[in-house]
């Protein structure tokens, strides 16, 4: 259905264009008409056309200036000037107004019906792209949620490890290279003194969480999780690498507003741990500082800066060294360890030289950790007498020696991490390639064999490009078409039955393929013209 509004002083103008609207678009179309410019304006905010055929010279207020006052109220709307007087100033201005067309009077039947298809197939474009906006943002609400709460299982499932997240920070836009965490706890009902199961709480939450997701939304720029019993982690994305009082204060009144508006709606306690700003990759660090926040504090909103969460650390001590030596060791970057533990050392050399029993104890608790670190990822295998001479190294060896024992280490436990990382993806692909080897004839799918591998396809996807060099549909087409040359050249099958043979269901969609990887059809191939 299109409005049409027809504004002319003169009634004859009017009745011949309601007759052509009629006879050539019939009941797609609802008209309505006014013949001075105060009535023009005063039917346009009633009747809010969809397109408006106007004359210039009207009684009182004329077209021009009626149009500027109707686009003010409906700026959609799409113009069509008719005027006896061929006039460039207004039909300038009428250009500048975005008038779709100029027509001067007497206008023929065809030339109007040609214009008003022309309005009648904008609106139809404008429609359909606002129906597909509106589509598009329909599954985003259901698809973004998803996403969020990939991106924060993710972040706390891999603990320190970066694969993954880029690929969901990228999808969510996530510019920042800082975050900090809020974790809500939810509690007993505020009216009723009796505490709340925390799976009956987690229950009852479900069906409130888009609700509470709104809620924490028009407080933050974040990133939500799913609801975990009666629990929900935000991950708030920020500019800052470490908050400063100001900003503390301001998010701990922030939150206040926030858990009071929360319980007031859900009818629950709702208490808020924030968490400490780090780098995405730590957001499980994160969270455990905001857990450990609302362990010890007392108050609906807990902050860990505020609470003796965290080792506390002398001014000068280079906790960013220490922290990108561990992390070094943790992700199994040998190279990087080395570096930072050289780095490290440096530091107590030049700053501690007056202290050498404690740079030699120092050095001997890191060795300690960094093995124990090792020992944890399966990277290396506890000996309970293997450090027998550490004690003796430590107490006798000048500090040159030690400085290379505490390097060596740091590279050893490192590299035997990313041993173990490297032996498990092997083993992984190698048992994923043996599958494939015996059953590429099958219609495999990616999703397929992650989860017979027990990997999710992401995960699986990029560990088997890293392995093997070519990513999962190259390597099965790779064994597939290098069968099929094999049988070509035998010669004693059809090409349809190399097509069956080989797990493609179409010869067509098999030869497209076949050419695309060697250049030549199954045909030309067999026939020695390749």
């Amino acid at each position: 259905m299109y409005k049409i509004m027809l504004a002319d002083d003169e009634g004859i103008v009017i009745d011949s264009l309601t007759y052509i609207i009629q006879q050539n678009f019939g009941k797609s179309c609802e008209t309505a008409s006014a013949k001075t410019g105060r009535s023009v304006i005063e039917l346009a905010e009633s009747f809010r056309p969809d397109i408006a055929f106007m004359d210039i010279q009207m009684p009182g207020i004329n077209g021009i200036e009626a149009m500027k006052e109707i686009k003010k109220n409906n700026s959609g709307i799409i113009f069509i000037v008719m005027s006896a007087y061929d006039k460039f100033d207004y039909a300038k201005e009428a250009i500048n107004l975005g008038v779709l067309d100029y027509l001067n009077k007497p206008v023929n039947q065809k030339k109007i019906v040609s214009v008003l298809q022309k309005a009648m197939d904008l609106i139809d474009a404008r429609r359909e792209k606002r129906s597909r906006d509106l589509e598009i943002k329909e599954k985003l609400e259901f698809v973004v949620p998803v996403i969020e709460q990939g991106f924060i299982m993710a972040g706390l499932l891999q603990d320190g490890e970066t694969s993954g997240l880029e690929n969901y920070r990228e999808l969510l836009g996530m510019k920042e290279n800082s975050m900090f965490t809020l974790v809500l706890e939810f509690g007993e009902e505020i009216r009723d003194e009796r505490m709340t199961n925390p799976v009956g709480t987690g229950v009852r939450l479900q069906r409130l969480y888009p609700r509470v997701r709104d809620i924490i939304k028009d407080y933050y720029h974040c990133f939500i999780g799913p609801l975990m019993t009666n629990r929900l982690v935000c991950c708030v994305p920020t500019q800052m690498e470490q908050g400063d009082y100001d900003s503390r204060v301001r998010d701990v009144e922030r939150c206040r507003q926030m858990q009071r508006k929360i319980s007031e709606y859900t009818g629950l306690t709702c208490r808020v741990g924030i968490g400490s700003i780090l780098p995405p990759e730590k957001m499980a660090e994160s969270y455990r500082d905001a857990q450990k926040a609302l362990e010890i504090g007392k108050g609906s909103v807990a902050h860990c800066r505020d609470l003796p969460v965290f080792c506390g650390y002398e001014p000068d001590y280079p906790l960013h060294l220490e922290n990108r030596l561990f992390d070094c060791i943790k992700t199994g970057k040998a190279q990087e360890a080395k570096e930072a533990a050289r780095v490290y050392f440096d530091w107590m050399e030049e700053t501690q030289k007056d202290y050498e029993p404690n740079i030699r104890l120092k050095a001997l608790e890191f060795v300690l950790f960094m093995e124990y670190v090792a020992y944890k990822s399966g990277g290396m295998v506890y000996r309970f007498r293997d450090r027998a001479e550490y004690l003796e190294l430590i107490e006798k060896a000048d500090l040159d020696r030690i400085r290379s024992w505490f390097i060596q280490k740091a590279e050893a436990a490192a590299g035997n991490v990313a041993g173990q990382k490297k032996e498990y993806s092997n083993e992984m692909i190698e048992r994923a390639q043996e599958y494939i080897q015996q059953n590429y004839r099958k219609d495999l799918s990616l999703e397929e064999m992650s989860r017979r591998m027990d990997m999710s396809p992401y995960y699986f996807s990029k560990l088997f490009k890293e392995v093997t060099g070519s990513n999962f549909v190259e390597y099965v087409t790779g064994l597939r078409m290098k069968r099929a040359r094999e049988l070509l050249l035998e010669g004693s099958r059809s090409i349809k039955q190399i097509c069956a043979e080989i797990g493609y269901g179409d010869p067509n969609y098999f030869s497209r393929i076949f050419k695309k990887y060697t250049g030549c059809t199954p045909t030309e191939f067999r026939e020695g013209k390749q």
